[in-house]
Protein backbone atom coordinates (compact mmCIF):
# COMPACT_ATOMS: atom_id res chain seq x y z
CA UNK A 1 0.00 0.00 0.00
CA UNK A 2 1.32 3.44 -0.90
CA UNK A 3 0.28 6.46 1.15
CA UNK A 4 1.28 9.82 -0.30
CA UNK A 5 3.85 12.05 1.32
CA UNK A 6 2.97 15.31 2.99
CA UNK A 7 4.83 18.56 2.45
CA UNK A 8 3.78 20.28 5.68
CA UNK A 9 2.42 18.58 8.75
CA UNK A 10 2.99 15.92 11.38
CA UNK A 11 3.56 12.18 11.21
CA UNK A 12 2.94 10.31 14.45
CA UNK A 13 4.73 6.98 14.06
CA UNK A 14 5.33 3.86 16.14
CA UNK A 15 1.85 3.97 17.66
CA UNK A 16 1.02 0.59 19.22
CA UNK A 17 -1.28 -1.34 16.86
CA UNK A 18 -4.92 -0.47 17.47
CA UNK A 19 -4.29 2.83 19.31
CA UNK A 20 -4.47 5.28 16.35
CA UNK A 21 -8.24 5.77 16.64
CA UNK A 22 -7.90 6.48 20.37
CA UNK A 23 -5.34 9.18 19.60
CA UNK A 24 -7.51 10.48 16.74
CA UNK A 25 -10.43 10.88 19.15
CA UNK A 26 -8.42 12.36 22.04
CA UNK A 27 -6.70 14.92 19.78
CA UNK A 28 -10.05 15.74 18.12
CA UNK A 29 -8.53 15.33 14.67
CA UNK A 30 -12.03 15.05 13.19
CA UNK A 31 -12.38 18.81 13.70
CA UNK A 32 -9.42 19.64 11.43
CA UNK A 33 -10.00 20.93 7.90
CA UNK A 34 -6.87 19.26 6.51
CA UNK A 35 -6.03 15.74 5.39
CA UNK A 36 -5.63 13.15 8.14
CA UNK A 37 -4.53 9.62 7.27
CA UNK A 38 -4.83 6.70 9.67
CA UNK A 39 -2.71 3.68 8.84
CA UNK A 40 -3.55 0.67 10.97
CA UNK A 41 -1.52 -2.50 11.42
CA UNK A 42 1.43 -1.43 9.27
CA UNK A 43 4.41 -3.79 9.32
CA UNK A 44 7.15 -2.80 11.74
CA UNK A 45 10.52 -4.42 12.35
CA UNK A 46 10.50 -3.14 15.96
CA UNK A 47 6.86 -3.70 16.95
CA UNK A 48 5.64 -6.34 14.51
CA UNK A 49 2.62 -4.16 13.75
CA UNK A 50 2.07 -0.45 14.35
CA UNK A 51 -0.31 2.39 13.56
CA UNK A 52 0.64 5.70 11.95
CA UNK A 53 -1.19 9.05 11.82
CA UNK A 54 -0.41 11.63 9.14
CA UNK A 55 -1.78 15.13 9.65
CA UNK A 56 -1.67 17.55 6.72
CA UNK A 57 -0.70 20.63 8.76
CA UNK A 58 1.30 21.46 11.85
CA UNK A 59 -0.96 21.66 14.90
CA UNK A 60 -0.44 21.88 18.65
CA UNK A 61 -0.34 18.34 20.02
CA UNK A 62 -1.17 17.19 23.51
CA UNK A 63 2.23 15.64 24.20
CA UNK A 64 1.11 14.52 27.67
CA UNK A 65 -1.58 12.40 26.05
CA UNK A 66 0.84 10.89 23.53
CA UNK A 67 3.38 10.18 26.28
CA UNK A 68 0.69 8.55 28.38
CA UNK A 69 -0.47 6.28 25.55
CA UNK A 70 3.12 5.23 24.80
CA UNK A 71 6.35 7.20 25.37
CA UNK A 72 7.92 5.26 22.47
CA UNK A 73 5.69 7.02 19.94
CA UNK A 74 7.70 9.09 17.45
CA UNK A 75 6.49 12.55 16.44
CA UNK A 76 7.92 13.88 13.17
CA UNK A 77 7.37 17.51 12.15
CA UNK A 78 7.48 17.86 8.36
CA UNK A 79 8.42 21.09 6.52
CA UNK A 80 8.96 21.29 2.75
CA UNK A 81 8.45 17.49 2.47
CA UNK A 82 11.45 16.90 4.77
CA UNK A 83 11.56 15.87 8.42
CA UNK A 84 12.49 19.04 10.30
CA UNK A 85 12.14 17.67 13.82
CA UNK A 86 11.80 14.27 15.48
CA UNK A 87 11.08 13.53 19.13
CA UNK A 88 9.46 11.13 21.56
CA UNK A 89 6.92 12.44 24.09
CA UNK A 90 7.73 11.78 27.75
CA UNK A 91 5.58 9.97 30.29
CA UNK A 92 3.85 12.94 31.98
CA UNK A 93 4.03 13.52 35.75
CA UNK A 94 0.37 14.61 35.81
CA UNK A 95 -2.56 14.08 33.47
CA UNK A 96 -5.41 16.56 33.45
CA UNK A 97 -8.66 15.96 31.57
CA UNK A 98 -7.53 12.69 29.95
CA UNK A 99 -8.62 10.06 32.48
CA UNK A 100 -11.74 9.82 34.62
CA UNK A 101 -11.72 8.56 38.19
CA UNK A 102 -13.69 5.32 38.49
CA UNK A 103 -14.35 5.82 42.22
CA UNK A 104 -18.02 6.91 42.48
CA UNK A 105 -17.32 8.55 45.87
CA UNK A 106 -14.36 10.61 44.63
CA UNK A 107 -14.90 14.38 44.87
CA UNK A 108 -14.03 14.67 41.16
CA UNK A 109 -16.97 12.37 40.35
CA UNK A 110 -19.37 14.37 42.53
CA UNK A 111 -18.24 17.92 41.72
CA UNK A 112 -18.62 18.13 37.94
CA UNK A 113 -16.59 21.34 37.55
CA UNK A 114 -13.59 19.87 39.40
CA UNK A 115 -10.90 18.77 36.93
CA UNK A 116 -9.93 15.11 36.68
CA UNK A 117 -6.22 15.06 37.59
CA UNK A 118 -3.99 12.02 37.92
CA UNK A 119 -0.36 11.79 39.05
CA UNK A 120 2.26 9.32 37.95
CA UNK A 121 2.59 6.85 40.83
CA UNK A 122 4.89 4.25 39.27
CA UNK A 123 7.04 5.26 36.30
CA UNK A 124 8.20 1.69 35.57
CA UNK A 125 4.63 0.39 35.22
CA UNK A 126 3.11 3.65 33.94
CA UNK A 127 0.58 3.65 36.79
CA UNK A 128 -1.46 6.79 37.50
CA UNK A 129 -3.53 7.60 40.60
CA UNK A 130 -6.24 10.19 41.21
CA UNK A 131 -4.85 13.15 43.18
CA UNK A 132 -8.06 13.41 45.22
CA UNK A 133 -8.77 9.84 46.33
CA UNK A 134 -5.65 7.91 45.24
CA UNK A 135 -7.69 5.45 43.14
CA UNK A 136 -5.58 3.74 40.50
CA UNK A 137 -6.46 4.65 36.90
CA UNK A 138 -7.71 1.88 34.66
CA UNK A 139 -5.26 0.37 32.20
CA UNK A 140 -4.82 2.15 28.87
Amino acid sequence: MIIGTISEGIVIDHIPAGKAMQIYDYLQLDQLDCEVAIIKNASSSKLGKKDILKIGKVIDLNLDLLGYIDPHITVNIIHNAERAEKFHPQLPQTLKGVLRCKNPRCISSIEQELPQVFRLADKEKGTYRCIYCDTRAEEK
